[in-house]
């Protein structure tokens, strides 16, 4: 005899519903009905289940039966539009879920409320649930749907099949998440330095450390207006910042250019021309007079004047000598 694996581990009360779905009601009356019984205890029996020859499994089946013609209709039909109706919100808890469903449908089907078939109803939830995390996660864009599924604790082997991926892109997203939450972790820890501070305080100290806005947004929980104001505040600090900087090096250069030629004293001016004299005549190149001139200190004002019009050396001389 062959049996199906899947079939097997089906509870009897539940593959007695399912073959009433096979059912006409009109036509189970007199000998048609017994004719129905005993065609589906045997498809039971080959199915591994002893029905036709066990008195408890075939009064099982006929007071099943009996349920089924009484309201009119088989269980499995209200159980399965149940199921059907169920939303994500309906089975965020899938045990709250089931005990609902139960005992709505027991006002009518009495036999549903024995404990023993609460774990199969229970089990068909969790499918329904499965379902419907998946059909979302499918209408979601890019990565987003396998993100779902793993924020959902859905089993890796599930979302790789039920996504159609390959089991490196789901390592892809997993590594993300990963990094996602160390940054989370991380940006926690620059929230602690900043406890006690206000929003502009935190926010600043979170875009001096390269946090992103969204992330900045979702921990620091401030809006948009909060960061755009904060970063108009860093951008006029900047440039401030970079004025003195430039103000800072322009002084800087001046300092190392020297005096001008009208502030260098007579004495000094002697002594550099003397120098620069010396310099000239180690080298004529224009480069390594000025490297020289500028390790001995000269003033640049000076400096140019010996590269570009050495002649006027003697008449600044002239000059300082009085």
């Amino acid at each position: 005899m062959t049996t199906s694996d899947e079939t097997k581990e089906k509870p009897l009360w539940l593959l007695i519903e399912e073959n009433f779905l096979e059912l006409d009601l009109k036509d189970l009356s007199g000998e048609n009905r017994e004719a129905a019984i005993q065609r589906i205890a045997g498809k039971l029996d080959n199915a591994g289940y002893n029905v036709s020859h066990h008195g408890g499994n075939l009064l099982q089946l006929r007071w099943a039966m009996d349920d089924m013609q009484k309201v009119g209709r088989p269980l499995m039909k209200d159980l399965n539009d149940a199921i059907a109706a169920l939303s994500l919100e309906d089975v965020a808890d899938q045990y709250i879920a089931t005990s609902k469903l139960i005992n709505d449908l027991a006002e009518t089907w009495h036999q549903l409320k024995k404990s023993e078939r609460r774990p199969d109803v229970i089990q068909m939830v969790e499918k329904a649930k499965l379902d419907l995390l998946i059909n979302k996660a499918k209408g979601l864009p890019d990565d987003e749907g396998i993100r779902f599924l793993i924020g959902e604790k859905v089993a890796d082997e599930v979302i790789t099949n039920a996504l159609s991926i390959t089991e490196e892109k789901l390592g892809e997203v997993h590594t993300q998440i990963k990094k996602e939450k160390a940054e989370r972790a991380r940006v926690a820890t620059l929230l602690e330095v900043v406890e006690g501070k206000s929003n502009e305080e935190k926010v600043k100290h979170l875009i001096e450390n390269n946090v992103s806005e969204n992330l900045i947004i979702e921990m620091a929980k401030v809006d948009q207006g909060v960061i755009d104001g904060v970063k108009k505040s860093m951008e006029a600090e900047l440039k401030e910042q970079q004025k003195l900087a430039e103000e800072e090096a322009a002084r800087k250069k001046e300092e190392a250019a020297g005096p001008s030629l009208d502030k260098i004293p007579p004495d000094k001016m002697l002594e550099y021309i003397e120098s620069i004299r010396e310099i000239m005549e180690f080298s004529d190149e224009e480069k390594e007079i000025r490297v020289m001139c500028d390790q001995s200190a000269i003033p640049k004002s000076l400096v140019d004047i010996a590269v570009s019009e050495p002649a006027r050396l003697d008449e600044l001389e002239k000059k300082a000598e009085g």
